[in-house]
């Protein structure tokens, strides 16, 4: 969570391009209102980047902007952080607390990953949304009525998460009022010039690239987007040594995820130690597991052999796999839909069969 009090720092939308120029566009049009706004995006686009963008251009601009990861604060905790929490509420509710929705009163609330959210903290939010008020965990009145402008965003595609019965309905209309979609940065590519010289400078280390560099880059397809260029560009401009990138320089400092083999070797490294951290606990999936993949500390195959550690010992039974990760029951389903979110949900039917066929040899 994080509360952007600062009105000096100006955000850019970079980029000239039309794909840009129109969600550029369209967002300064939607920012003087005060419509409910979704942006929708794959991982490391620059969703964030864009609500800020609104935000700056709105009348809002001198109040707060509240940001909440959704995906990043368990279930039990989201509640009271998003409206707070009364005294003996609950364990550790030692005092009194004010939730995020007051605190960005007569600002914007950006609601990062609300595809995330379980059904119960969708119903929550519907109510605050067509009332403003605020329900304090661990009570039954109203503590404070919010003005609040809201600014959703998400990578998943909640029409398909409606038809499956996993996100409200009735949410998506108050939500999407205004839709904004943030493109992936292979499809506009010709905008990666601009980038580069916009992090350079923010870097603050004198290093130009070369028009060969440029078109290294360009032919690459950046799975990771604009967060991913912006780690290669971290990378090349400390590691390399000269302050003239060429192609070959990058060739030799960088190693791009769609350029090289996977080290699956070093993946089942990483899954034995995590499985068996989480086996013994010393480490839980949401507290641990699950904030080291949004931070990418861990990769998708990381996380996919760990998934396939779990399944090999629960006899490709998902639920089973629960206790050895240290997930709460009631969390089942929030499982399953971050792995299919991330594309790290295996087929459980390989393990069962594997193991049956190993149980039947024996």
């Amino acid at each position: 969570m994080t509360i952007d009090h600062s009105q000096k720092r100006s955000v850019s939308l970079i980029g000239d391009s039309d794909a840009m120029r129109a969600v550029r566009d369209v967002a300064r049009r939607v920012a003087v209102g005060g419509a409910k706004v979704l942006i929708t995006g794959e991982s490391g686009v620059g969703k964030d980047v864009l609500a800020r963008y609104i935000h700056q251009h709105s009348i809002r601009e001198s109040r707060p902007l509240v940001t909440v990861n959704c995906a990043a604060i368990p279930e039990t905790l989201l509640e009271s952080e998003l409206f707070g929490h009364v005294k003996g509420s609950f364990t550790g509710a030692y005092r009194d607390k004010i939730g995020r929705f007051q605190l960005a009163h007569r600002g914007t609330m950006f609601l990062d990953e609300i595809g995330e959210t379980s059904l119960r903290m969708q119903a929550l939010l519907l109510r605050f949304l067509e009332s403003g008020e605020i329900y304090p965990v661990g009570s039954d009145t109203v503590s404070a009525t919010v003005d609040v402008r809201v600014i959703a965003a998400t990578n998943r595609e909640l029409d398909s998460l409606v038809t499956s019965g996993q996100f409200r309905e009735d949410l998506l209309y108050r939500v999407k009022v205004v839709h904004l979609h943030m493109p992936p940065l292979r499809d506009h590519l010709e905008d990666l010039p601009g980038l580069i010289e916009h992090m350079v400078q923010r870097m603050g280390r004198p290093v130009r690239f070369t028009e060969n560099a440029i078109a290294y880059l360009q032919s690459y397809h950046w799975p990771g987007n604009v967060r991913e260029l912006q780690n290669v560009m971290e990378q090349v401009s400390w590691i390399s040594g000269v302050d003239i990138i060429d192609a070959s320089v990058l060739r030799q400092s960088v190693r791009l995820a769609g350029q090289q083999p996977v080290d699956r070797e070093r993946s089942r490294h990483v899954a034995d130690a995590l499985y068996e951290a989480l086996k013994d606990g010393h480490l839980t999936f949401w507290g641990d597991i699950h904030t080291r993949f949004l931070q990418r500390d861990m990769t998708r195959d990381d996380l996919r052999e760990l998934v396939k550690r779990g399944l090999e010992h629960a006899n490709g039974n998902y639920r089973a796999m629960l206790p050895l990760f240290g997930i709460n029951a009631k969390d089942y389903k929030r499982f399953l839909n971050f792995l299919a979110a991330h594309d790290c949900a295996l087929d459980f039917r390989r393990f069962r069969c594997s193991h049956e066929t190993a149980s039947a040899d024996v």
